[in-house]
């Protein structure tokens, strides 16, 4: 991934930077080894925050440790120092350390919201220590509607060295420092704002023509159907029909719009899409590569093995292995 910030007037950036986003960080955590926290997030969670909302973009900044978020599947997404666990539903999610415990409400620890301080919580049985800064932000923009699936329900982001890494590191200590001691009010600043943009745009550097008009094809009548039915169900043998279908259009006025709009035909879309899920899941989840196969669509490990090779140079299993495994 190219950590070098895009130059201003690129596509991607434009169209984040013109996204309306309201947040705060809202909690800091310091969690010892064993500890499993649950009823995190939801609706409930999001009408106290935001009134009115039915959800919000949650994000947890691991600033020291390492520890995993999971949803309603049960899917384990582990995070490290300097990582970032996004839940852009704002769904009911599980954080939890390295060692297996009991995880008790969240509720049995926080005091319910609205804070007039930020809350420091420190929990466990004092082992190693996970440090986590917790935001939430609140958007009406269709990229966060859960129904289009323009994201998975939890990824992680990290960015590498470059400027990216070093402007991120100065956030986290701010948001760090901003959240170091009781008996002060809530920070008003834009830094979670910021902070989420600088992770999207690094996230979505990887999604299909994202520097062409992912955004614009998001919001156009005839891709944005076809599109959901792609990311609601990308295991499906999807031809152009099929997608016209969904997109109640004609097989050639949808071909012609991905090719305009995205620079790609339906059906290399739909081959780049599954390759972005299976890289989220190598890298974050602990499921098999038989198991990626699957959910993405092919009938074998061998066949997605050699269409993960040829689309990244590595394979799956040297690919989830890191860099250093050449």
């Amino acid at each position: 991934m190219n950590e070098t910030a895009p130059a201003r007037g690129e596509p991607l950036t434009e169209a984040l930077e013109r996204l309306r986003l309201e947040g705060a960080i809202f909690l800091r955590a310091e969690y010892t080894e064993r500890w499993a926290l649950g009823d995190q997030g939801g609706p409930l969670f999001a009408a106290m925050m935001h009134p009115g909302a039915q959800r919000l973009i949650l994000f947890h900044v691991v600033a020291s440790g390492r520890c995993f978020v999971s949803c309603a599947d049960g899917e384990r997404y582990w995070a490290n120092a300097g990582e970032v666990i996004v839940l852009p539903y704002g769904d009911v999610f599980l954080m939890g350390g390295v060692e297996p415990v009991e995880p008790v409400s969240i509720m049995s620890v926080v005091p319910p919201p609205p804070w007039t301080e930020m809350p420091i919580v420190r929990y466990g049985e004092g082992g190693p220590r996970t440090d986590v800064v917790c935001g939430c932000l609140y958007s009406k923009d269709l990229l966060f509607d859960p129904a289009l699936k323009a994201f998975p329900p939890v990824f992680v982001v990290r960015p590498t060295a470059g400027p990216a890494r070093a402007w991120f590191d100065a956030s986290v200590a701010y948001a760090l420092e901003a959240s170091s001691g009781q008996g002060r009010g809530l920070p008003s600043t834009k830094l979670p704002e910021l902070l989420i943009i600088e992770v999207l745009r690094l996230h979505l550097a990887n999604a299909p023509a994202a520097d062409r008009g992912w955004f614009a094809a998001l919001r156009d009548p005839v891709l944005a159907p076809a599109m959901k039915a792609i990311h609601t169900a990308p295991e499906r043998k999807w031809t152009v029909a099929d997608l016209a279908t969904e997109a109640a259009a004609s097989r050639s006025l949808l071909d012609g719009r991905f090719r305009e709009v995205l620079g790609l035909s339906p059906i290399r879309y739909v081959k780049e899409w599954r390759m972005r899920i299976a890289q989220d899941l190598l890298a974050t989840t602990d499921v098999t590569i038989a198991s990626v196969a699957r959910r993405v669509g092919y009938d074998s490990e061998e066949a997605f093995s050699r269409a993960f090779k040829r689309a990244y140079g590595r394979s799956p299993s040297l690919w989830r292995a890191g860099p250093s495994a050449v």
